[in-house]
């Protein structure tokens, strides 16, 4: 079977790319604070920015491709920690990236939307990046990093993601959920636009586009949506206490990193090769049947 090595196994996406992975790949997936056992996964502690131990684990396992999702992708943590975010988000990305050309292997990496401003949405893979956060930023070195060293990356911008609830890490709606159903106020931003997928129909595209794309594929849903208005479907579904959900605007709420007002993604090219995302209701009465 081929070698897939999945970094950041422990993380949300990382621990969805892994259920869906394993079905097709010898699955190797790395960890590093997050111990965590996934059936049919060997998992491995392995600190990505030490250089020589990166190094090590390609040896050992000589995977037959790599999906890079670890990350620190907390916008507001980047903003103020912005010297340790950098080692992991561009030093280690730009050191897989040339680790995969050194053994000619497929290389996927996970980067976001918030690689754009929010001015011009919906954005296409050739649109000009213009982050407004420093976490947008150090993934603008990465992206521009890893091609660099290895042209043949393929650079998957996710969009928001959601979903099942995983051993180490949540979703944005697991807190929406607890917080509804505790009856206390919950505000969403009715100014801030996103395209959201599940973060298994998120693996689904990673995994489809692997050994597809070189260069840039945008990998949002079908659907343009404001957090209020995900909200209002996410209380729908789940038939939680519609009267405590509220709207607010983001100058309303102080944040250490400065958010894009309308980072939709225009996914097309995607969807020519055959990703398919489902509505965000579907998407949510999916996961209340899992």
């Amino acid at each position: 079977m081929k070698k897939l090595l999945i970094t950041g196994a422990s993380g949300f996406l990382g621990w969805h790319l892994c259920q869906l992975a394993k079905q097709e790949w010898e699955v190797y997936g790395t960890y590093l604070f997050h111990s965590l056992e996934i059936p049919g996964i060997k998992m491995l502690k392995v600190n990505l920015t030490d250089f020589q131990e990166l190094k090590s684990i390609f040896s050992q396992i000589q995977p037959t491709a790599v999906i890079h999702t670890a990350a620190q992708s907390q916008p507001n943590y980047c903003q103020l920690h912005p010297q340790e975010s950098y080692i992991i988000n561009v030093t280690t990305s730009c050191n897989i990236a040339g680790l995969c050309a050194d053994y000619g292997i497929p290389c996927a990496f996970t980067s976001t939307d918030l690689v754009f401003d929010g001015l011009n949405a919906p954005y296409r893979e050739t649109d000009i990046v213009s982050p407004v956060n420093i976490y947008g930023e150090q993934k603008v070195q990465a992206e521009q990093g890893m091609l660099a060293r290895y042209p043949l990356t393929t650079v998957c911008r996710m969009p928001l993601m959601f979903g099942r609830e995983t051993p180490t890490a949540k979703s944005f709606i697991q807190p929406f959920i607890q917080i509804l159903k505790e009856g206390k106020e919950l505000s969403l931003f009715i100014d801030e636009f996103r395209t959201p997928v599940s973060a298994t129909t998120a693996a689904e595209g990673i995994l489809l586009v692997l050994e597809k794309v070189n260069g840039y594929i945008h990998l949002g849903g079908k659907e343009r949506i404001s957090r209020y208005e995900f909200g209002r479907l996410l209380v729908e579904v789940f038939q939680l206490p519609v009267e405590k959900l509220k709207s607010c605007r983001q100058e309303d709420v102080k944040m250490a990193a400065p958010r894009p007002a309308d980072i939709s993604l225009d996914s097309s090219q995607a969807f020519a090769l055959g990703y398919q995302p489902l509505s965000i209701k579907q998407e949510l009465e999916r996961l209340l049947n899992i």
